[in-house]
Protein backbone atom coordinates (compact mmCIF):
# COMPACT_ATOMS: atom_id res chain seq x y z
CA UNK A 1 0.00 0.00 0.00
CA UNK A 2 2.85 2.42 0.80
CA UNK A 3 4.35 2.25 -2.73
CA UNK A 4 0.91 3.06 -4.15
CA UNK A 5 0.54 6.06 -1.83
CA UNK A 6 4.00 7.32 -2.78
CA UNK A 7 3.12 6.94 -6.46
CA UNK A 8 -0.09 8.92 -5.87
CA UNK A 9 1.94 11.63 -4.14
CA UNK A 10 4.33 11.71 -7.11
CA UNK A 11 1.45 11.94 -9.59
CA UNK A 12 -0.32 14.70 -7.67
CA UNK A 13 2.85 16.74 -7.29
CA UNK A 14 3.83 16.21 -10.91
CA UNK A 15 0.47 17.16 -12.43
CA UNK A 16 -0.06 20.09 -10.08
CA UNK A 17 3.48 21.38 -10.58
CA UNK A 18 3.38 21.19 -14.37
CA UNK A 19 -0.05 22.83 -14.42
CA UNK A 20 1.12 25.63 -12.15
CA UNK A 21 4.24 26.14 -14.27
CA UNK A 22 2.06 26.76 -17.34
CA UNK A 23 -1.00 28.44 -15.87
CA UNK A 24 0.14 30.46 -12.84
CA UNK A 25 3.82 31.47 -12.77
CA UNK A 26 4.78 34.93 -11.51
CA UNK A 27 5.03 36.08 -7.91
CA UNK A 28 1.98 34.12 -6.72
CA UNK A 29 3.49 30.78 -7.70
CA UNK A 30 6.91 31.64 -6.29
CA UNK A 31 5.33 32.71 -2.98
CA UNK A 32 3.41 29.44 -2.71
CA UNK A 33 6.49 27.40 -3.53
CA UNK A 34 8.78 29.32 -1.17
CA UNK A 35 6.34 29.46 1.74
CA UNK A 36 4.49 26.14 1.48
CA UNK A 37 5.77 23.29 -0.69
CA UNK A 38 9.52 23.95 -0.42
CA UNK A 39 9.52 24.08 3.42
CA UNK A 40 7.39 20.93 3.61
CA UNK A 41 9.79 19.10 1.31
CA UNK A 42 12.84 20.31 3.22
CA UNK A 43 11.39 19.19 6.56
CA UNK A 44 10.77 15.73 5.12
CA UNK A 45 14.36 15.52 3.85
CA UNK A 46 15.79 16.80 7.13
CA UNK A 47 13.86 14.14 9.04
CA UNK A 48 15.61 11.52 6.92
CA UNK A 49 18.99 13.21 7.11
CA UNK A 50 19.06 13.46 10.91
CA UNK A 51 18.76 9.66 11.18
CA UNK A 52 21.70 8.88 8.89
CA UNK A 53 24.51 8.90 11.45
CA UNK A 54 22.83 6.70 14.12
CA UNK A 55 21.55 4.27 11.48
CA UNK A 56 24.77 3.95 9.52
CA UNK A 57 27.05 3.74 12.54
CA UNK A 58 24.95 1.14 14.37
CA UNK A 59 24.37 -0.99 11.24
CA UNK A 60 28.05 -1.09 10.29
CA UNK A 61 29.30 -1.74 13.81
CA UNK A 62 26.76 -4.51 14.42
CA UNK A 63 27.45 -6.10 11.03
CA UNK A 64 31.19 -6.29 11.62
CA UNK A 65 30.83 -7.36 15.27
CA UNK A 66 28.45 -10.13 14.28
CA UNK A 67 31.02 -11.61 11.92
CA UNK A 68 33.19 -12.74 14.86
CA UNK A 69 36.49 -11.64 13.31
CA UNK A 70 38.61 -13.94 15.50
CA UNK A 71 36.68 -17.01 14.36
CA UNK A 72 35.84 -16.19 10.78
CA UNK A 73 38.50 -18.36 9.20
CA UNK A 74 38.79 -18.94 5.49
CA UNK A 75 35.06 -18.79 4.70
CA UNK A 76 34.61 -15.39 6.31
CA UNK A 77 37.72 -13.94 4.71
CA UNK A 78 36.70 -15.18 1.25
CA UNK A 79 33.15 -13.86 1.70
CA UNK A 80 34.39 -10.45 2.73
CA UNK A 81 36.91 -10.31 -0.12
CA UNK A 82 34.32 -11.37 -2.69
CA UNK A 83 31.86 -8.76 -1.36
CA UNK A 84 34.35 -5.90 -1.61
CA UNK A 85 35.54 -6.85 -5.10
CA UNK A 86 32.04 -7.33 -6.55
CA UNK A 87 30.81 -4.12 -4.92
CA UNK A 88 33.74 -2.25 -6.44
CA UNK A 89 32.93 -3.68 -9.88
CA UNK A 90 29.28 -2.67 -9.47
CA UNK A 91 30.07 0.91 -8.49
CA UNK A 92 32.70 1.35 -11.20
CA UNK A 93 30.22 -0.01 -13.75
CA UNK A 94 27.54 2.45 -12.66
CA UNK A 95 29.91 5.42 -12.46
CA UNK A 96 31.37 4.64 -15.89
CA UNK A 97 27.93 4.38 -17.47
CA UNK A 98 26.66 7.60 -15.92
CA UNK A 99 29.82 9.42 -17.09
CA UNK A 100 29.37 8.10 -20.63
CA UNK A 101 25.62 8.72 -20.97
CA UNK A 102 25.55 11.83 -18.73
CA UNK A 103 21.80 11.80 -18.04
CA UNK A 104 22.05 15.06 -16.11
CA UNK A 105 23.06 16.84 -19.30
CA UNK A 106 19.78 15.83 -20.96
CA UNK A 107 18.15 18.73 -19.11
CA UNK A 108 18.28 22.04 -21.07
CA UNK A 109 21.30 24.15 -20.18
CA UNK A 110 19.20 27.06 -18.96
CA UNK A 111 17.55 24.87 -16.36
CA UNK A 112 20.88 23.37 -15.29
CA UNK A 113 22.24 26.90 -14.83
CA UNK A 114 19.35 27.68 -12.50
CA UNK A 115 20.05 24.54 -10.51
CA UNK A 116 23.79 25.22 -10.49
CA UNK A 117 23.15 28.57 -8.81
CA UNK A 118 21.62 26.64 -5.89
CA UNK A 119 24.64 24.38 -5.36
CA UNK A 120 27.04 25.25 -2.52
CA UNK A 121 30.80 25.14 -3.14
CA UNK A 122 32.25 21.64 -2.66
CA UNK A 123 33.89 21.07 0.73
CA UNK A 124 37.65 21.36 0.84
CA UNK A 125 37.98 17.74 1.99
CA UNK A 126 36.26 16.43 -1.13
CA UNK A 127 39.43 16.58 -3.21
CA UNK A 128 42.61 15.34 -1.49
CA UNK A 129 45.79 16.94 -2.79
CA UNK A 130 47.65 13.62 -3.12
CA UNK A 131 47.19 9.87 -2.85
CA UNK A 132 48.93 9.93 0.53
CA UNK A 133 46.57 12.64 1.81
CA UNK A 134 43.62 10.63 0.56
CA UNK A 135 44.53 7.60 2.66
CA UNK A 136 45.46 9.73 5.67
CA UNK A 137 42.09 11.49 5.51
CA UNK A 138 40.29 8.16 5.59
CA UNK A 139 40.95 8.05 9.35
CA UNK A 140 39.21 10.84 11.32
CA UNK A 141 41.18 12.54 14.08
CA UNK A 142 37.92 13.46 15.82
CA UNK A 143 34.93 11.23 15.18
CA UNK A 144 32.48 13.68 16.78
CA UNK A 145 33.66 16.42 14.42
CA UNK A 146 33.44 13.97 11.50
CA UNK A 147 29.81 13.28 12.39
CA UNK A 148 28.93 16.96 12.82
CA UNK A 149 30.57 17.89 9.51
CA UNK A 150 28.96 15.04 7.60
CA UNK A 151 32.31 13.37 6.92
CA UNK A 152 30.84 10.09 5.71
CA UNK A 153 34.08 8.28 5.06
CA UNK A 154 35.33 9.13 8.55
CA UNK A 155 32.14 7.85 10.15
CA UNK A 156 32.28 4.64 8.11
CA UNK A 157 35.92 3.94 8.97
CA UNK A 158 35.27 4.55 12.67
CA UNK A 159 32.19 2.29 12.60
CA UNK A 160 34.16 -0.52 10.95
CA UNK A 161 36.99 -0.08 13.47
CA UNK A 162 34.54 0.04 16.38
CA UNK A 163 32.72 -3.09 15.16
CA UNK A 164 36.04 -4.92 14.88
CA UNK A 165 36.78 -3.99 18.47
CA UNK A 166 33.40 -5.33 19.58
CA UNK A 167 34.11 -8.63 17.84
CA UNK A 168 37.46 -8.96 19.61
CA UNK A 169 36.28 -8.06 23.12
CA UNK A 170 33.76 -10.63 24.31
CA UNK A 171 33.20 -9.41 27.88
CA UNK A 172 29.75 -8.97 29.40
CA UNK A 173 30.11 -5.19 29.19
CA UNK A 174 31.01 -5.40 25.49
CA UNK A 175 27.98 -7.60 24.83
CA UNK A 176 25.75 -5.08 26.60
CA UNK A 177 27.26 -2.33 24.44
CA UNK A 178 26.50 -4.39 21.32
CA UNK A 179 22.94 -4.89 22.57
CA UNK A 180 22.66 -1.13 23.01
CA UNK A 181 23.84 -0.59 19.43
CA UNK A 182 21.27 -3.11 18.22
CA UNK A 183 18.67 -1.12 20.13
CA UNK A 184 19.90 2.10 18.47
CA UNK A 185 19.62 0.40 15.08
CA UNK A 186 16.08 -0.84 15.82
CA UNK A 187 14.95 2.61 16.98
CA UNK A 188 16.55 4.31 13.97
CA UNK A 189 14.84 1.89 11.58
CA UNK A 190 11.50 2.42 13.30
CA UNK A 191 11.85 6.18 13.05
CA UNK A 192 12.80 5.93 9.39
CA UNK A 193 9.64 3.89 8.90
CA UNK A 194 7.67 6.72 10.49
CA UNK A 195 9.31 9.27 8.21
CA UNK A 196 8.76 7.12 5.14
CA UNK A 197 5.07 6.98 6.07
CA UNK A 198 5.06 10.73 5.41
CA UNK A 199 6.66 10.17 1.99
CA UNK A 200 3.49 10.78 -0.09
CA UNK A 201 3.25 14.31 1.31
CA UNK A 202 7.00 14.91 1.12
CA UNK A 203 7.28 13.56 -2.42
CA UNK A 204 4.28 15.60 -3.60
CA UNK A 205 5.80 18.78 -2.13
CA UNK A 206 9.27 18.12 -3.55
CA UNK A 207 8.04 17.20 -7.03
CA UNK A 208 5.66 20.17 -7.11
CA UNK A 209 8.47 22.54 -6.11
CA UNK A 210 10.76 21.25 -8.85
CA UNK A 211 8.27 20.97 -11.70
CA UNK A 212 6.53 24.26 -10.87
CA UNK A 213 9.87 26.06 -11.17
CA UNK A 214 11.49 24.10 -13.98
CA UNK A 215 8.62 22.65 -16.00
CA UNK A 216 8.47 19.43 -18.03
CA UNK A 217 12.08 19.65 -19.24
CA UNK A 218 13.39 18.29 -15.94
CA UNK A 219 11.66 14.97 -16.67
CA UNK A 220 13.97 14.29 -19.64
CA UNK A 221 17.00 13.97 -17.41
CA UNK A 222 15.07 11.91 -14.86
CA UNK A 223 13.98 9.40 -17.52
CA UNK A 224 17.57 9.08 -18.75
CA UNK A 225 18.75 8.57 -15.14
CA UNK A 226 16.26 5.72 -14.60
CA UNK A 227 17.42 4.10 -17.83
CA UNK A 228 21.09 4.30 -16.78
CA UNK A 229 20.37 2.70 -13.39
CA UNK A 230 18.31 -0.13 -14.88
CA UNK A 231 20.84 -0.88 -17.65
CA UNK A 232 23.76 -0.88 -15.19
CA UNK A 233 21.88 -3.20 -12.83
CA UNK A 234 21.02 -5.53 -15.72
CA UNK A 235 24.65 -5.71 -16.92
CA UNK A 236 25.83 -6.57 -13.43
CA UNK A 237 22.98 -9.02 -12.84
CA UNK A 238 23.28 -11.06 -16.01
CA UNK A 239 26.84 -10.28 -17.03
CA UNK A 240 29.09 -10.01 -13.98
CA UNK A 241 27.21 -12.58 -11.89
CA UNK A 242 27.08 -15.05 -14.77
CA UNK A 243 30.86 -14.84 -15.11
CA UNK A 244 31.36 -15.17 -11.35
CA UNK A 245 29.08 -18.20 -11.08
CA UNK A 246 30.62 -19.85 -14.15
CA UNK A 247 34.33 -19.33 -13.54
CA UNK A 248 34.52 -18.94 -9.75
CA UNK A 249 31.60 -21.13 -8.71
CA UNK A 250 31.79 -23.83 -11.39
CA UNK A 251 28.03 -23.68 -12.04
CA UNK A 252 26.14 -23.06 -15.26
CA UNK A 253 24.56 -19.56 -15.25
CA UNK A 254 21.37 -21.05 -16.70
CA UNK A 255 21.13 -23.50 -13.81
CA UNK A 256 21.88 -20.71 -11.36
CA UNK A 257 19.22 -18.29 -12.57
CA UNK A 258 16.66 -21.07 -12.99
CA UNK A 259 17.28 -22.19 -9.42
CA UNK A 260 16.89 -18.74 -7.85
CA UNK A 261 13.79 -17.53 -9.71
CA UNK A 262 11.63 -17.60 -6.59
CA UNK A 263 14.13 -15.53 -4.60
CA UNK A 264 14.45 -12.98 -7.41
CA UNK A 265 10.66 -12.61 -7.60
CA UNK A 266 10.38 -12.23 -3.84
CA UNK A 267 13.15 -9.62 -3.78
CA UNK A 268 11.54 -7.64 -6.60
CA UNK A 269 8.11 -7.64 -4.94
CA UNK A 270 9.26 -6.83 -1.40
CA UNK A 271 12.24 -4.53 -2.16
CA UNK A 272 13.82 -5.91 1.03
CA UNK A 273 16.89 -8.14 1.28
CA UNK A 274 16.00 -8.95 4.89
CA UNK A 275 12.47 -10.00 4.01
CA UNK A 276 13.78 -12.20 1.18
CA UNK A 277 16.33 -14.00 3.38
CA UNK A 278 14.12 -17.04 4.21
CA UNK A 279 13.31 -17.54 0.53
CA UNK A 280 16.98 -17.12 -0.42
CA UNK A 281 17.96 -19.82 2.07
CA UNK A 282 15.25 -22.10 0.66
CA UNK A 283 16.39 -21.76 -2.97
CA UNK A 284 20.03 -22.19 -1.94
CA UNK A 285 19.10 -25.55 -0.40
CA UNK A 286 16.54 -26.78 -2.92
CA UNK A 287 17.30 -24.95 -6.16
CA UNK A 288 21.10 -24.83 -6.02
CA UNK A 289 21.91 -27.71 -3.68
CA UNK A 290 24.47 -25.75 -1.66
CA UNK A 291 25.86 -26.99 1.67
CA UNK A 292 23.65 -25.61 4.44
CA UNK A 293 26.42 -24.28 6.71
CA UNK A 294 27.90 -22.30 3.82
CA UNK A 295 24.62 -20.96 2.45
CA UNK A 296 23.31 -19.90 5.84
CA UNK A 297 26.51 -18.08 6.77
CA UNK A 298 26.94 -16.32 3.43
CA UNK A 299 23.28 -15.39 2.96
CA UNK A 300 22.84 -14.12 6.51
CA UNK A 301 25.93 -11.94 6.26
CA UNK A 302 25.07 -10.94 2.69
CA UNK A 303 21.56 -9.73 3.55
CA UNK A 304 23.24 -6.96 5.53
CA UNK A 305 26.67 -6.48 3.99
CA UNK A 306 26.66 -7.65 0.34
CA UNK A 307 24.63 -4.84 -1.24
CA UNK A 308 26.06 -4.55 -4.78
CA UNK A 309 22.88 -3.08 -6.24
CA UNK A 310 22.62 -0.48 -3.50
CA UNK A 311 26.25 0.59 -3.94
CA UNK A 312 25.76 0.89 -7.72
CA UNK A 313 22.55 2.91 -7.27
CA UNK A 314 24.19 5.29 -4.81
CA UNK A 315 27.13 5.97 -7.14
CA UNK A 316 24.91 6.63 -10.17
CA UNK A 317 22.54 8.84 -8.19
CA UNK A 318 25.28 11.03 -6.73
CA UNK A 319 26.93 11.60 -10.10
CA UNK A 320 23.61 12.20 -11.87
CA UNK A 321 22.60 14.88 -9.38
CA UNK A 322 26.08 16.42 -9.57
CA UNK A 323 25.65 16.71 -13.35
CA UNK A 324 22.16 18.14 -12.90
CA UNK A 325 23.33 20.82 -10.45
CA UNK A 326 26.44 21.61 -12.47
CA UNK A 327 28.83 20.40 -9.76
CA UNK A 328 32.00 19.32 -11.58
CA UNK A 329 33.39 16.40 -9.59
CA UNK A 330 37.10 15.82 -10.12
CA UNK A 331 38.55 12.34 -10.57
CA UNK A 332 39.63 12.45 -6.94
CA UNK A 333 36.11 13.35 -5.80
CA UNK A 334 34.60 10.59 -7.93
CA UNK A 335 37.05 8.06 -6.48
CA UNK A 336 35.98 9.23 -3.04
CA UNK A 337 32.32 8.72 -3.99
CA UNK A 338 33.13 5.21 -5.25
CA UNK A 339 34.92 4.31 -2.04
CA UNK A 340 32.13 5.68 0.15
CA UNK A 341 29.53 3.75 -1.85
CA UNK A 342 31.48 0.50 -1.51
CA UNK A 343 31.80 0.91 2.25
CA UNK A 344 28.29 2.29 2.71
CA UNK A 345 26.90 -0.74 0.89
CA UNK A 346 28.04 -2.76 3.89
CA UNK A 347 25.98 -0.69 6.30
CA UNK A 348 22.90 0.19 4.26
CA UNK A 349 19.78 -1.31 5.77
CA UNK A 350 18.29 -4.15 3.75
CA UNK A 351 14.81 -2.62 3.78
CA UNK A 352 12.83 -0.51 1.29
CA UNK A 353 14.34 2.98 0.82
CA UNK A 354 17.20 2.09 3.18
CA UNK A 355 19.79 3.78 0.92
CA UNK A 356 18.08 7.17 0.62
CA UNK A 357 19.49 8.69 3.85
CA UNK A 358 22.99 7.48 2.89
CA UNK A 359 22.73 9.06 -0.58
CA UNK A 360 21.71 12.36 1.01
CA UNK A 361 24.78 12.35 3.24
CA UNK A 362 27.10 11.54 0.31
CA UNK A 363 25.56 14.39 -1.70
CA UNK A 364 26.30 16.87 1.07
CA UNK A 365 29.88 15.64 1.38
CA UNK A 366 30.67 16.44 -2.29
CA UNK A 367 28.87 19.76 -2.49
CA UNK A 368 25.63 18.67 -4.15
CA UNK A 369 22.42 19.94 -2.46
CA UNK A 370 20.80 17.00 -0.60
CA UNK A 371 17.44 18.49 -1.64
CA UNK A 372 18.13 16.97 -5.05
CA UNK A 373 17.08 13.60 -3.67
CA UNK A 374 13.51 14.86 -4.00
CA UNK A 375 13.79 14.30 -7.74
CA UNK A 376 14.65 10.65 -7.12
CA UNK A 377 12.07 9.73 -4.50
CA UNK A 378 9.20 9.52 -6.96
CA UNK A 379 10.91 6.79 -9.01
CA UNK A 380 12.88 5.21 -6.18
CA UNK A 381 10.40 2.46 -5.37
CA UNK A 382 10.79 0.88 -8.81
CA UNK A 383 14.58 1.28 -8.70
CA UNK A 384 14.59 -0.13 -5.15
CA UNK A 385 12.81 -3.25 -6.39
CA UNK A 386 15.39 -3.64 -9.17
CA UNK A 387 18.46 -3.12 -6.99
CA UNK A 388 17.12 -5.42 -4.27
CA UNK A 389 16.80 -8.15 -6.89
CA UNK A 390 20.47 -7.57 -7.73
CA UNK A 391 21.42 -7.62 -4.03
CA UNK A 392 19.74 -10.97 -3.41
CA UNK A 393 21.13 -12.45 -6.63
CA UNK A 394 24.57 -11.30 -5.52
CA UNK A 395 24.17 -13.03 -2.14
CA UNK A 396 23.28 -16.31 -3.85
CA UNK A 397 26.10 -15.98 -6.38
CA UNK A 398 28.49 -15.39 -3.49
CA UNK A 399 27.16 -18.53 -1.77
CA UNK A 400 27.85 -20.56 -4.95
CA UNK A 401 31.42 -19.26 -5.18
CA UNK A 402 32.19 -19.78 -1.48
CA UNK A 403 30.58 -23.24 -1.46
CA UNK A 404 32.88 -24.43 -4.24
CA UNK A 405 35.98 -23.51 -2.29
CA UNK A 406 34.69 -25.06 0.93
CA UNK A 407 33.84 -28.29 -0.84
CA UNK A 408 37.36 -28.46 -2.27
CA UNK A 409 38.90 -27.58 1.08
Amino acid sequence: MKPLRIFVGLAVGLVAGLTANVAVRGQSLEWFVAQVTEPVGKIFLRLLLMLVIPLLFSALAIGVAGMEVKNLGRMGARTLGYTVVLSAIAVFLGVTLVNVVRPGDRVPEALRDRLAAMAPPPPASAAPTSVVDFFVNLVPDNVVRAMSEGNMIGVIVFALFFGTGLSLVRTDAARRLQDALEGLYDVSMRLIGVVIALAPIGVAALVFTTTARLGVAILQGLAAYVAVVVVALAIHQFGVYSLAVKFLGGMSPLKFFKGIRLAMLTAFSTASSNATLPTAIQVADEGLGLPKPVSRFVLTVGATMNQNGTALFEGVTVLFLAQLYGVDLTIGSQILVVLICILAGIGTAGVPAGSIPVVMMILGSVGVPPDGIGLILGVDRFLDMCRTTLNVTGDLACAVVIARGEEVG
